[in-house]
């Protein structure tokens, strides 16, 4: 499933195409994709501008003139292909890339800038729904979700008061979107290694018994940080050229220290170690047993 930069990729690459301007026509082509369409879902996004498009988790949050929110979801395959005068793209980098079938071509968009925005999905585990955006953060898609990861409220003390005392492995804590939304199974493995802490340890050890961060909280603040932004960084850094017709974008994966590699020897600098492979709620971890002790 897309994580949170490739989402963040996807929301850049779409913003110069879509903020500002208005919806001419919408071509819903199934009543449904994971979930139903909301009724009259051309009809409600039709003449409507765009205000403003920002990103929940893995959420694509589109403000719109009409006093309603478009939200959009990626599930595992979806994607987006953008047409204007400048060419062709499509945004979004995926360790796993999807295909993009005109079969599956399920809605387009057509703005009065003369750009197209195409939502294509093989699998159809997306979804798009429309919510007042009066009380947007407490709609059923984003209420009971945790901070932003990339939001000023990650720190250290964050994380030991969101973890203290649970027995709970640290990886699967981080996965909990009740704590902390948008983090995925890619980039948590890649900050825990670049922290040293193990995938199964307890995720009460980043906090004292008093509640007070310990310096691993501090450390595992600050490299879900820097994973997540380098992740953006490369996945966005050609959006800048609406040139590009094939839509290639950076590889961050090709900068994974962990994930997916599998007996292949540890990247860290003066690491011996092999990369190793368990599996946690049915989900692969990747680790270094000598970058990351139990």
């Amino acid at each position: 499933m897309p994580e949170l930069p490739e989402v963040e990729t996807v929301r850049r690459g779409l913003e110069p195409a879509m903020v500002g301007a208005r919806f001419t026509k919408v071509d819903q082509r199934r009543a449904d994709l994971r979930f139903p369409f909301p009724p009259r879902f051309p009809a409600r996004l039709a003449g409507a501008r765009v205000e403003a498009l920002s990103r929940r988790a893995k959420y694509l949050v589109a403000d719109l003139s009409t006093g309603e929110s478009l939200i959009m979801h990626l599930g595992m395959t979806g994607r987006f292909t953008v047409e204007h005068a400048h060419g062709v793209i499509t945004p979004g980098e995926f360790h796993y890339a999807p295909g993009t079938m005109p079969l599956h071509d399920h809605v387009v968009f057509d703005f009065d800038t003369g750009a197209r925005v195409t939502y294509n999905d093989v699998r159809r585990f997306g979804y798009m729904d429309l919510v007042p955006s009066t009380g947007l953060a407490a709609c059923k898609h984003f209420a009971g979700l945790g901070i932003e990861p990339l939001g000023n409220a990650l720190s250290g003390e964050t994380l030991a008061a969101l973890f203290r005392g649970k027995i709970a492995p640290l990886k699967a804590a981080l996965l909990d979107q009740r704590l902390i939304a948008g983090l995925g199974n890619i980039y948590v493995c890649e900050a825990l290694h670049r922290a040293g802490l193990h995938p199964e340890a307890p995720a009460g050890i980043v906090a004292t018994r008093t509640g007070r961060p310990r310096a691993s909280a501090h450390r595992l603040a600050q490299e879900i940080r820097a994973v997540l932004n380098e992740a953006v960084a490369a996945g966005g850094s050609t959006l800048r050229d609406f040139a590009h017709a094939d839509g290639s974008l950076g590889y961050f994966q090709h900068g994974f220290k962990v994930y997916d590699r599998e007996g292949e020897p540890c990247a860290a600098p003066g690491c011996s170690g092999i990369v190793e492979r368990i599996v946690q709620s049915g989900r692969s971890t990747f680790y270094c047993a000598r970058c990351q002790p139990r």
